[in-house]
């Protein structure tokens, strides 16, 4: 056999196993610290939610000594919601979120506020719960009847994804995410959405666990994050592997400013942040003019 030949074979067959290398590596994405193939990471990132769709308010509570209540309230306050507005919250299927919107209204016409707001009365008020996990729909739909919210047609629920929505352009008066962005495949897609939905006015915000850079207090957060929150998912939902990804993802998210980039890249403007407890979570807004 002539070297030509044999050249030409290994070629032939080295070909097939280099092309799919290069597409391996060209639609590689980050599942955690791992490197997974993009179509992947949607259905492994679907099966931790799976997992910890009963546990997930007990371990919140844990992870983060009850503090996540707090920062959801933050977010609402930032929002600050009005009667009739017509709002979507992605990622937000056990409905922590939206309850909070919804109370917040609801506050808003027991003060006597009807007569400022009877032109935006007129419209009924619809706040979408979107999230692509039916586990997590299924979590919220029974928090609301446990909370008496399970007849109010304001409430609506949604199984969709955050980079592919269902909603009309130009149709919400605000958009909220609280730890939901860091776990989808192309970030910038879910803001281009983000931003098609919002009405002119319209209000973009983002509560994410985020980057601590004060030095001791990065390597206790650390300590923390890596050693107890598995060990604790291992402990309250028999899941270890789950928290160690949210753990790991939290790590692979973009750091504050460049996550504001992304925002302003998406045609927000009047991006801002606001770090809490020292950055371990972020909310960051953006308003489309």
């Amino acid at each position: 056999m002539s070297l030509r030949t044999v050249t030409r074979k290994l070629g032939n067959e080295l070909l097939p196993m280099l092309s799919s290398t290069s597409r391996l590596h060209s639609h590689a994405t980050s599942f955690g610290f791992k490197e997974v193939n993009e179509e992947e990471k949607a259905r492994m990132v679907g099966n931790v939610f799976t997992n910890v769709a009963a546990s997930y308010d007990v371990m919140n509570d844990l992870m983060s000594a009850g503090l996540h209540r707090l920062w959801k309230d933050r977010l609402v306050s930032k929002l600050n919601p009005f009667p009739g507005m017509k709002h979507l919250d992605v990622a937000g299927g056990t409905g922590d979120v939206a309850f909070r919107i919804l109370e917040t209204i609801n506050k808003v016409k027991l003060r006597g506020l009807r007569d400022v707001l009877e032109d935006t009365l007129e419209e009924e008020t619809q706040i979408y719960v979107c999230d692509i996990n039916p586990s997590m729909l299924n979590v919220g739909k029974q928090r609301a009847l446990e909370r008496g919210f399970g007849k109010d047609r304001s409430l609506v629920w949604v199984e969709g994804d955050a980079e592919n929505l269902s909603f009309k352009n130009d149709s919400m008066d605000g958009y909220t995410i609280a730890f939901g962005i860091r776990n989808v495949t192309h970030i910038e897609k879910a803001l281009n959405e983000a931003y098609r939905v919002l009405k002119r006015g319209g209000r973009f915000l983002c509560l994410e666990l985020s980057h601590v850079d004060i030095p001791i207090f990065k390597e206790l957060y650390d300590l923390y994050s890596f050693s107890v929150i598995p060990a604790m998912g291992e402990l309250v939902a028999g899941d270890r592997e789950s928290y160690q990804y949210l753990v790991e993802s939290i790590r692979r998210f973009p750091p504050q400013d460049k996550f504001a980039s992304m925002i302003v890249n998406a045609g927000f403007q009047k991006v801002e942040y606001e770090n809490l407890v020292g950055g371990v979570v972020a909310i960051h807004s953006g308003l489309k003019i």
